[in-house]
C-alpha cells in the first residue's frame, strides 16, 4: 500500500461503506509497509468529510504491522493540523 492513486482507489470505495450502520473493518493482514502518503490518501483525508471521533465509531483496524500503524498514525495527525490550521 504505497501510492496515492491506490489510496484514492480505496478511499472511494470505502467511502459508501461508512454510510451504513455496521462498523467498516480495514484488515490489513499481510500488508507490511503503508506509506504516509497512502495513509492519507486513504484514510487521513477522509477528515475533510467526517470527524476523527465519527472515523474512529465507523471503522476499526485489524492486521496492522507496528510500523503501518505509525503511518496511518502519522497520516492522521498531519491531516487534523492541517484542518485545524484552516
Amino acid at each position: 500500500m504505497g501510492t496515492r492513486l491506490l489510496g484514492a482507489q480505496i478511499r472511494a470505495n470505502l467511502r459508501p461503506l461508512l454510510d451504513g450502520d455496521e462498523k467498516v473493518v480495514l484488515d490489513f493482514s499481510g500488508v507490511d509497509i503503508v506509506t504516509n502518503s497512502f495513509a492519507d490518501e486513504c484514510i487521513a483525508k477522509l477528515l475533510l468529510e467526517m470527524s476523527l471521533g465519527e472515523l474512529k465509531s465507523k471503522t476499526t483496524f485489524t492486521g496492522l504491522t507496528p510500523m503501518a500503524e505509525r503511518s496511518i498514525l502519522t497520516a492522521l495527525k498531519r491531516r487534523q493540523m492541517q484542518i485545524a490550521g484552516k
